[in-house]
């Protein structure tokens, strides 16, 4: 019983280690490389389903009503776009090039990127309003939509993008993921005959956290590979990660300050730290220099670091009161 209190104390970090070991396992031991070939698009397969799963669980203990835009939704929208547009304003007058704009793309992509789908679960966790947290989700994927095809042709002049084309594909590729598993959420929800499925549901207590720490496994052993194998020295990837940790703890300080105007404090520094990192690695491969998606993979263990922090510091001082 002491291990299993453990492994709940502890998921995310054991989910984060467990990924990240076992690519390294499979990687360096030439023994097992007949091993991961099986597995590869076994874990491929599995990491779609899962984040469904996560979401459709998360999802089906909304209250529907209560999915409306409020006042730090603003706020933190017109944050994301001015922290943008500075990078953005960085690069042009510096004209930068070579390692230095890797750099800086790096850091956009992690600027840029929506709100992370998992963002309403932790803020669950940690006793945030699930549903102010879902509205923004959605909110930050129109955001991200708009701005990529208006900033990305200014930095990279070989990306031709045309705005609505762009912004289509963006809110396809996204908004896709949030809105099939919320309708499907929603039916479980208010169909008769699936009401003993959603009462099951309801009634395991961290199901969909348990489903995300699944997938953090995967996406954690997929950045490993994507860090490891990065073209590039260990220096300048050393450079990367601390630059992403910098903007990691930023992005969650200034979300958690602007939250304690609205007191919304936990919901506002989850939404603008955590981000769909999975995403940003994919804005980076088809818009800009494939390197900088380095960033956003170093970014998404510093992000679930934080979020294993949060979590541990809640827990704690619950307990005490």
């Amino acid at each position: 019983m002491e291990l299993i209190s453990i492994l709940k104390k502890w998921t995310l970090p054991i989910a984060i280690a467990t990924g990240g070991i076992v690519y390294l396992l499979f990687a360096f031991i030439p023994l097992l490389a007949p091993v991961s070939d099986i597995f590869e698009p076994v874990f491929n397969f599995l990491l779609p389903i899962c984040m469904f799963l996560m979401l459709y669980v998360t999802f089906c203990k909304v209250d529907f009503r209560k999915l409306i835009p409020v006042k730090w939704h603003f706020w933190i929208g017109v944050f994301q776009v001015l922290f943008v547009f500075i990078v953005v304003g960085i690069i042009l007058f510096f004209k930068l090039q070579g390692d230095g704009l890797i750099l800086m793309e790096s850091v956009l992509a992690c600027i840029i990127c929506p709100c992370a789908s998992a963002a309403a679960i932790v803020t669950q966790k940690l006793g945030g309003s699930i549903e102010d947290m879902t509205t923004y989700t959605f909110l930050s994927n129109f955001i991200c939509a708009a701005l990529i095809p208006t900033c990305f042709p200014l930095i990279e002049p070989n990306v031709n993008v045309d705005f609505m084309e762009s912004f289509l594909i963006i809110l396809n590729r996204v908004c896709m993921v949030l809105v099939a598993p919320m309708l499907v959420a929603y039916f479980t929800k208010h169909w008769r005959i699936l009401r003993p499925l959603y009462n099951w549901i309801i009634s395991v207590r961290n199901l969909g956290f348990y489903f995300w720490a699944f997938t953090l496994t995967i996406v954690t052993g997929t950045t490993v590979k994507n860090i490891v194998h990065a073209d590039t020295t260990a220096l300048f990837l050393v450079f990367i990660a601390l630059l992403g940790l910098l903007l990691c703890l930023i992005q969650f300080a200034v979300g958690r300050f602007i939250g304690r105007f609205f007191g919304s404090t936990i919901e506002s520094g989850q939404a603008l730290g955590q981000k769909n990192t999975t995403f940003a690695i994919w804005i980076a491969f088809t818009y800009l220099n494939p390197l900088s998606s380095v960033g956003p993979g170093c970014y998404i263990l510093w992000q679930n670091i934080i979020n294993s922090i949060e979590m541990w510091y809640y827990e704690k001082h619950s307990k005490k009161e």
